[in-house]
C-alpha cells in the first residue's frame, strides 16, 4: 500500500519545544499536527532498508564503505572489505530504539486526553502507536533478546534508581511484541485513502507474520548454539523448545489472514517466457508503486541529495558507475548463484558446471589437467538459469545501463600459460588480449584490486538499481524501499506449515501452492513438492537482497555452521586463447583477499551497552 509522511520537512517543527513538553490539545489539535508526530515516528523506524548498514539506520548520507548486509552473509561479499560484523559494536540499535520507545509511548498516552479527536480517530492513532511499538521492539528482541518492557513515559526523578527496569524474559518479550501485533489489528484500517505509507491492518498482520516467525525460529533451533551464563539461567535468552509450534501456528493464522481477506496478488503472476519473467521482477523492485497488488508496506525516496539513499552510489558495476567513486561494493558469491534452479532441471539448485568431469566442489583454481567447458560468450553458462538470477545479477558479458559489461579474470596463452587475476597483455594473430578483458580500468568491472571497485566474485549487482543515469552522489538515489509484500507472507505461511507439520484447513496443499505461484511467476512450469528443502531454497531466491538472509541465519541459528573457517567462491571468467576463435571457460575458485570467516555463537545476540549504568545482566561471553 504505497500520506508521504515528510519526515525531513516535519523536524523543524518537532524541534521547536521537546515533544513531552507540549501538552496533548496543542500537538494534536490539527490533523497537522497529528501528521507531523507520527512523520516522526515513521521517520525514526528501524526498517532494515537502504539506509540500513554497519552504522545502524538511516546512514545513506555517511560513507559506509559499501558494506551492507548481505555482505555479511554468504549472498554476497564486499569488493574490499571481507569480515564478520560482530556482535558488541555492529548492527547495534539500544538507545536510539529506547528514544523512539518513549516516542511512541507519548503518543499512545496523550492520545485518549485529546478532545479535538473522535473516539473512532482515536482508537485508530492507538492501534498505529501499537504497531509502531511493535515494529521497535521486534528490532531489539532479535538483537538483543529479552529486554525491558516500557510501557509508559518515564518522569525525570533524582532517584534514577526508580527509573531503572529489569529484562524481561525472552519469552515475555517475543509474547508482548505478538500482543502488541494484535492491538495495532484491532483498529487499523484496511486500506488508506491518502497517508498510503502509514500502516494498515494487513501491514500489522504482515509484521506479526514475520514477527512468530522469527520467534518459532528461535524456539525450535536455539539448542544448535546454546549458551550459558546468568543471562541464560533467568531465561533473558532462550525459548524452550515446546513453543515453536505455538509460534509457527501463529504465524500461520496471521499470514493466512492476509492470504484469505487481505486481496493482494504476486505482481504479474504468469509471465510467457523466462525473459518476460525476468522484466517483471526487476520492475517490481524499480517501481514498488506500480506494483500495488503485492507491494504491503513500503518506505518512500524522494528527494535526491537530501533524503534519498545511496544503492546506486555504491553497487552499480564499476563501468556504469555515473561517476560514483566507488562503485562495485556489492558482490554476489559463486554459493549464491548455484542456488538458483535451470528450467531443464527443477527443483533442485543447479550448480555452475566447469568441467567435464562436472566436479563443483574443487575451488582450487585454474587446474591445467583438467579439461574445461568451452562457451562462445561468458554469459552462454547462465542461460538455463531462473529468471530472478538474470534480474538480480550483472552476469558477465551482459548488459547493463547500456553497456556490455566485461568482468573477465584473465586468459590462457596459446602455449597454456595462464595469466589469472594480474594485469597483462598479449598480442596473437595481431589482436591484442588484456586479463581483464579491455585495456583500460574505467572499461570492465572485474578482478583489479583497483581502488576495491572491482567484482572480486564474478559478479555484479543489480537489484533495486535505477537503469537510468543517477548523479555521482550520496543519497541521490530514489527507489522506494518494500517493507512487507505479499511474496514473503506466502513463504513465512509455507515454512511456518512445514516446520510444524501444520494441517488444519488444507494448510499442506496451500503451502505447496504459494511457493509453486512464486516460482510460476518466475517462468517455472513445472510444480515442485512442498519441504523444508525447497521452501528454504525459494525464500532465499525470492527475497534475495531485501536484508531477510541476515536474520534467517541467526533465526533458525545456521550462522556458525555456514561460517566455521569459510571462505566464500568466486567463478572466474578466463579467455582460452589456446583454441581460435578464443572461448571462454570459467574457474571455480576460493574468494581472493578473503580469510577464513568464523561466526562465534554468542554474536547470535548482541552486547548491552551501559549495563553498568543501567544494572542489567549482560548477554553470554561478553
Amino acid at each position: 500500500m504505497v500520506m508521504v509522511l515528510s519526515v525531513s520537512g516535519c523536524r523543524d517543527v518537532l524541534d521547536l519545544r521537546p515533544l513531552d513538553k507540549l501538552d496533548g490539545e496543542t500537538l494534536f489539535a490539527t490533523p497537522e499536527g497529528v501528521r507531523v508526530y507520527l512523520a516522526n515516528l515513521y521517520g525514526q523506524l528501524p526498517i532494515e532498508d537502504f539506509s540500513f548498514g554497519r552504522l545502524g539506520f538511516n546512514t545513506a548520507n555517511i560513507n559506509t564503505a559499501g558494506i551492507a548486509p548481505a555482505t555479511q552473509t554468504d549472498d554476497a561479499a564486499n569488493s574490499e572489505f571481507s569480515h564478520l560484523l560482530d556482535g558488541g559494536g555492529n548492527f547495534q540499535w539500544w538507545d536510539p530504539g529506547y528514544k523512539l520507545i518513549r516516542d511512541i509511548n507519548l503518543l499512545l498516552e496523550t492520545i485518549p486526553t485529546v478532545s479535538s479527536l473522535n473516539d473512532a480517530d482515536k482508537a485508530t492513532l492507538l492501534s498505529e502507536g501499537h504497531f509502531l511499538r511493535a515494529f521497535t521492539y521486534f528490532a531489539l528482541v532479535k538483537r538483543y533478546g529479552g529486554v525491558p518492557l516500557i510501557t509508559s513515559v518515564q518522569q525525570y526523578t533524582p532517584d534514577v534508581e526508580s527509573l531503572k527496569v529489569p529484562r524481561s524474559t525472552e519469552q515475555e518479550t517475543w509474547d508482548f511484541v505478538l500482543g502488541e501485533c494484535d492491538a495495532a489489528i484491532e483498529n487499523l484500517p484496511t486500506s488508506r485513502t491518502e497517508d498510503n505509507r502509514r500502516a494498515t491492518k494487513w501491514v500489522a498482520y504482515a509484521l506479526k507474520s514475520r514477527v512468530a516467525l522469527h520467534a518459532a525460529s528461535l524456539a525450535k533451533y536455539w539448542s544448535k548454539a546454546p549458551l550459558s551464563g546468568p543471562a541464560v539461567s533467568q531465561g533473558l535468552v532462550g525459548l524452550e523448545s515446546s513453543l515453536a509450534n505455538h509460534y509457527y501456528e501463529q504465524c500461520i493464522e496471521a499470514s493466512r489472514k492476509i492470504m484469505d481477506e487481505g486481496g493482494f496478488s504476486l505482481h504479474k503472476p504468469t509471465p510467457a517466457s523466462p525473459e518476460e519473467a525476468t522484466a517483471n521482477y526487476m520492475e517490481l523492485f524499480q517501481n514498488p508503486n506500480g506494483a500495488a497488488n503485492e507491494v504491503i508496506f513500503t518506505k518512500g525516496y524522494t528527494n535526491p541529495g537530501s533524503s534519498g539513499h545511496s544503492y546506486d552510489f555504491w553497487f552499480n558495476p564499476n563501468q556504469t558507475s555515473d561517476g560514483a567513486p566507488h562503485p562495485g561494493r556489492m558482490n554476489p558469491t559463486l554459493d549464491f548463484v548455484d542456488l538458483y534452479e535451470s528450467y531443464s532441471n527443477p527443483g533442485q539448485r543447479a550448480p555452475i558446471v566447469t568441467t567435464t568431469d562436472g566436479n563443483v566442489n574443487d575451488y582450487n583454481g585454474f587446474n591445467p589437467s583438467k579439461t574445461y567447458l568451452r562457451f562462445d560468450t561468458p554469459y552462454d553458462i547462465f542461460k538455463d538459469k531462473d529468471a530472478r538470477l538474470w534480474a538480480t545479477v550483472v552476469l558477465p558479458g551482459t548488459e547493463w545501463k547500456g553497456k556490455t559489461i566485461i568482468i573477465q579474470g584473465g586468459y590462457i596463452q596459446p602455449d597454456g600459460t595462464p595469466k589469472i587475476e594480474t594485469k597483462d597483455e598479449i598480442a596473437v594473430n595481431g589482436v591484442t588480449y588484456y586479463t581483464y578483458g579491455a585495456a583500460n580500468w574505467a572499461n570492465y568491472s572485474g578482478f583489479e584490486v583497483y581502488l576495491g571497485n572491482m567484482t572480486r566474485t564474478g559478479f555484479s549487482f543489480k537489484k533495486f538499481l535505477s537503469p537510468n543515469p543517477v548523479p555521482p552522489n550520496l543519497t541521490y538515489s530514489t527507489t522506494d524501499w518494500i517493507e512487507f509484500r505479499y511474496a514473503e507472507i506466502l513463504l513465512n505461511y509455507a515454512e511456518a506449515v512445514v516446520e510444524s507439520n501444520y494441517t488444519a484447513n488444507n494448510a499442506q496443499a496451500t503451502a505447496k501452492d504459494a511457493i509453486n505461484a512464486i516460482r510460476s511467476r518466475a517462468g517455472h512450469t513445472v510444480d515442485i513438492e512442498l519441504s523444508l528443502e525447497n521452501v528454504l531454497r525459494e525464500r532465499r531466491v525470492e527475497l534475495a537482497f531485501e536484508n531477510k538472509r541476515y536474520w534467517d541465519l541467526v533465526r533458525r541459528r545456521d550462522y556458525h555452521e555456514v561460517f566455521n573457517n569459510t571462505i566464500r567462491k568466486a567463478l572466474v571468467p578466463i579467455l582460452d586463447l589456446r583454441v581460435s576463435p578464443a572461448k571462454y571457460i570459467f574457474v571455480r575458485k576460493n574468494l581472493s583477499r578473503e580469510n577464513p570467516l568464523t561466526f562465534p555463537t554468542n554474536f547470535y545476540y548482541a552486547h548491552i551497552p551501559g549495563v553498568g549504568a543501567n544494572g542489567l545482566v549482560q548477554n553470554p561471553q561478553y
